[in-house]
């Protein structure tokens, strides 16, 4: 136990460590006077606090580098899995955005199939008309092509209804 207030290396009934007076006379002065200090008191007391905590505090500091390692670890872990979720998330929506773009193009395709079959149809119809006009058509060539002739030999004349006299 210390008996002094001021210098923490005085025990009871000893003389001050900071000069050879009795320590009644010693602090006397009280707390504005200077404190002075063994070099080598401090020196050894230093050392023989640091080598009393020095391993515990090693060993604290080891504990704490092992368990930050180990955080490290499970966090890396964990972002390790996060990332893997988002990439699933993000190959999911890609999925998601490739049906719906092959469903745009499946409707697009059913619509210009109809419209194939509507412009084979109306091409169907067409031919149809014109193989059943072909032999008017071709009645009406020839009737042309015989009054042509006969006006060329000058069998008959051909006149406009306008110049018909009654």
């Amino acid at each position: 136990m210390f008996s002094c207030m001021l210098c923490v290396f005085c025990p009871v009934g000893a003389e001050c460590v900071e000069s050879a007076e009795p320590q009644a006379e010693s602090h006397a002065g009280g707390v504005e006077d200077l404190v002075v200090v063994n070099e080598e008191a401090v020196e050894k007391l230093t050392e023989g606090l640091i080598s009393h905590y020095l391993p515990q505090l090693q060993t604290s500091k080891r504990a704490l580098q092992e368990l930050t390692y180990q955080n490290q670890v499970i966090l890396l872990e964990t972002l390790e899995q996060e990332i893997t979720k988002f990439r699933e998330c993000n190959t999911i929506i890609d999925l998601n955005s490739l049906f719906t773009e092959a469903k745009v193009y499946h409707n697009k395709l059913v619509n210009i199939r109809k419209e194939m079959i509507t412009l084979h149809d109306k091409t169907s119809k067409l031919k149809q008309h014109t193989q059943q006009s072909r032999p008017a058509n071709e009645m009406r060539e020839r009737f042309k092509t015989n009054i042509n002739h006969l006006e060329t030999n000058g069998l008959i004349c051909v006149c406009s209804p306008s110049s018909w006299k009654r």
